[in-house]
Order: C-alpha cells, then structure tokens, then sequence
C-alpha cells in the first residue's frame, strides 16, 4: 500500500504542475496521468492482486452507465468513486447546446438588445452587462459567457469610445460569482452536486443566496472604484448609428428553437429533483434535441463541441481516484481535523480559504474534485453536515478562481478578447481590482455560513 501511496502522490504532483506551467494541453496531461495511475498505483503498486482489479473497476465505473439508476435517480445506488460519467455526459449536453446557441446568434443578440434598452450610456451598460454575466453564468458555462459578452464590450467601446478593461473585469468576477450559485453554473459545482447529490435547487437555495448577497456588494464595489473612469464616456455619440440587435441574428427560426431548448433545460434542470431524471439524462436529452433541430448544421455543432474539456475530465477523475484508492485523502481529512482542533468555525474557515487561495493560482476542477472525498471523511469525523461542508468547498473554489488571470477559464478568455482588442491586461492591473473584490466576497460567505449553518 505504500509504494502505491508513493505512486499516487507523485503522479498527482506532476499532474498539477504540468497543468499549472501550461506546456502540454492539459487533456494530454491528465491522460497520461490517469493511465500512469492505472498501471503504477493499482497494478504495480497493488501488486497484481485482486485488490488492483477492484481498484480498477471502481475508477473506471463504466458499469454504472448501464444501471437504471444512472438516468433515474430514484432510489439509485451508484458508486461516488472514480470517474463521474453523469457529470461528463451533462457537461457535453450543454456544451452542445451553447454551441446551437451561439450559431443563431442569440448571446450577441441578447447583450445588443440590453444595450439598447439602457440608451448605449456606459455607466448602466456597465452595471447591467454586469448583472447579465452573473445570471446567464447560472445556466450557461462562463467560458461562453465571457467570449460573447467581453467580443461585444469590445465593439460597444469602439462605438462609444471608452476602455473595455474594467467592464470586462467586472464581467469575469460576476461570471464566476454567478456560476457559484446552481449547479450546472460551475464545473466544480457540477462534480460536486453529481458526487454528492444535490440538486439544483439545493445549491440555488444555499450557495445561491451567497452569490446573491456577494453580488450586491460587486455591484457596489466594481461601481465606486469605475464611476469615474465611465461617468464621462460617451456623451456625444451618436447612438442612431448603432447596429439593430436583430442584425445579430443569423437564423430566425433556429433562434426560436434555441430559445425553446434553453427554457426545457433550465426547466428541466430546476424539477430534477421531482422527476428523478439525473442530470446525465438531462444533458443527453437536450444535446438530442439539439442536433434533431440543427438540420444542415448538425456536423457543425457537433465539431465545435469541446472534447478536450471533456477529456481532461476523464484523466483527472482517474488520477483522483488512485488518491482516494490509496487513503491518502483520508490522510489529508485527518491532518484539517487535526489543525481546526475540532473547532466546527475554524474548520469552514480552513475550507473555504485554502480553496480559495489555491483556485487563485491552479485550476479548481481538479481541487474540487480532490477535496470531495476529504469533506466526506470529515463530515464523519468532525460531525458538521456534509453540506455545509459542500456550500463551503463550492464558494471556495468558484469564488477564489476570480482573484487571478489563471485562477478560471473565464479569465483567461476574457483576458485573451481584451487583448486581441488591443486592450491588454496585466497581472498588476487584474490583481489590483479583483483580488479585493475576492477577499470581500470570502469573508462575506464565511460570515454567512458561520452564522447560518453552525
């Protein structure tokens, strides 16, 4: 068991570390890892035994595909170890979704439109555009969000004449945050509602109050510290000038189509708890319908749907998955317990800000998924209810991603749109206005758990 403790660790290690220095695409990196994993923990390390098999098995839970209780999760028993196949198969429907989304043009439609109805004045633009990346970050991954909604910051800022960099930065933060509040907002929260099977109401309900309260404050916060660099932006512009939102449009009858699909999922996603269908079925269901109503366009989607994302998620759940095989995230469980000394405050403390702190500099699906495990040890050891232990991992990480340009995808997208624009952005300028944003909505939420969950 040691040497395939060994083994775990140092694959791990080197995983986070290929993926932090960003030299190889991190799908290859995970991969790689992942088969590392199986050869070196559960084959070599476990020497070959029966143990090894089982280990096998467990980590690649293909057999829970093939179970009733895999797409109906009334009374399902699956196994939470592993690779997480109903988070794989939501993420891909959704992806496919976006995909039909964007074709027809409805996010620049809908971020042309908004503009208009606030009369193309920077200030409201600048709080409303806000406030339409948190709430499409609750349903639609923020890496989609950004890409759209900073492309058109950018061409409004041409058109009336102010610096994207602050209002795209706002957008990133209110993306994350946003994200943080159901459970297909986030990747993180997707693996932790599926591992542990909350639904979308449960976060919307916990961790979404949170975000709401958190961004009220971003609201204030990004408002004060911009006023004054867009109180004066766009007096004498002509705004009869500006492009219909219609003109963004690129297929009417696929637009309606998308719109109707967006609204089954999000139905779909908030009555899951009711009707039993996972969220594997979910995602199934809605790509489905996706590629049925595409015609012509079916190859197209299907070509733009990102596999590489999905892929990184199959390696990294099996090298995850040699952690927890070996007991080291039972290890790592003990030695919080140890260092709160029991104490039920200074432990969501501990969970909060080292997720936090460490999203800010590595990817937080991976650390997401590593920490699921170590919350489930403590739940039994220190009494506290998982999920507050969840709601706290959840914040942690979605939240703590937004202090730097590589704590989350979005950044980095946002980042590159800005940039390509002419517009770059530099660690200085980014940490400068989002590391206080960040302090002040972790302290907020630890605030709030302590005083509503404990």
């Amino acid at each position: 068991m040691l040497l395939a403790q060994i083994f775990a660790v140092i694959i791990f290690l080197a995983m986070f570390t290929l993926i932090i220095t960003e030299k190889y695409e991190r799908q290859w990196v995970t991969l790689v890892c992942g088969g590392l994993t199986l050869l070196l923990v559960f084959a070599i390390g476990f020497g070959f035994s029966e143990k090894s098999l089982t280990a096998t098995i467990e980590t690649l839970n293909i057999k829970d595909v093939f179970t009733l209780g895999f797409w109906y999760t009334k009374n399902a028993h699956l196994s939470s170890k592993g690779i997480d196949w109903a988070t794989i198969f939501f993420i891909a429907g959704m992806m496919v979704m976006v995909e039909g989304m964007a074709r027809v043009g409805f996010f620049r439609w809908l971020c042309m439109r908004l503009a208009k109805a606030v009369n193309y004045k920077v200030i409201p633009v600048f709080i409303a555009f806000m406030l339409l990346s948190a709430v499409l970050s609750m349903f639609i991954d923020s890496i989609t969000v950004i890409l759209f909604l900073a492309a058109v910051t950018v061409e409004l800022s041409f058109l009336l004449d102010f610096n994207p960099i602050s209002m795209i930065l706002a957008e990133i933060f209110c993306a994350n945050l946003g994200g943080s509040s159901t459970m297909c907002g986030d990747p993180p929260n997707i693996i932790i509602g599926s591992k542990l099977g909350y639904t979308f109401m449960d976060f919307l309900c916990n961790t979404g109050i949170i975000a709401l309260i958190g961004l009220i404050f971003t609201l204030a916060y990004f408002y004060f510290v911009c006023r004054k660099e867009y109180s004066t932006a766009g007096q004498h512009i002509d705004r009869r000038k500006f492009p219909r939102p219609e003109s963004a449009i690129t297929d009417k009858n696929g637009f309606v189509i998308s719109c109707m699909i967006f609204a089954c999922a999000i139905i779909l996603l908030i009555t899951h708890a009711q009707t039993h269908l996972s969220v594997a079925t979910i995602g199934v269901f809605i790509a489905v319908i996706t590629l049925i109503t595409s015609g012509k366009h079916l190859a197209v989607i299907i070509k733009r749907v990102d596999y590489k994302t999905l892929l990184f998620f199959v390696g990294l759940f099996i090298v995850v998955g040699g952690l927890e095989q070996t007991g080291i995230l039972e290890l790592i469980a003990r030695l919080i317990e140890m260092t709160s000394g029991g104490n039920p405050y200074i432990l969501i403390a501990i969970i909060i800000w080292i997720s936090a702190i460490a999203s800010a500099f590595i990817d937080n699906i991976p650390f997401a998924a590593t920490m699921i495990p170590v919350i489930q040890s403590l739940t039994v050891t220190s009494g506290i209810p998982l999920a507050t232990m969840s709601w706290a991992l959840s914040i942690g990480t979605d939240i703590g991603g937004s202090a730097t340009p590589i704590g989350a995808s979005a950044n980095v997208v946002g980042t590159s749109v800005s940039a390509k624009s002419g517009h770059p952005i530099s660690w200085a300028r980014y940490c400068k206005v989002s590391v206080p944003a960040t302090v002040m909505v972790i302290v907020i939420s630890t605030i709030y758990i302590w005083v509503v969950y404990l």
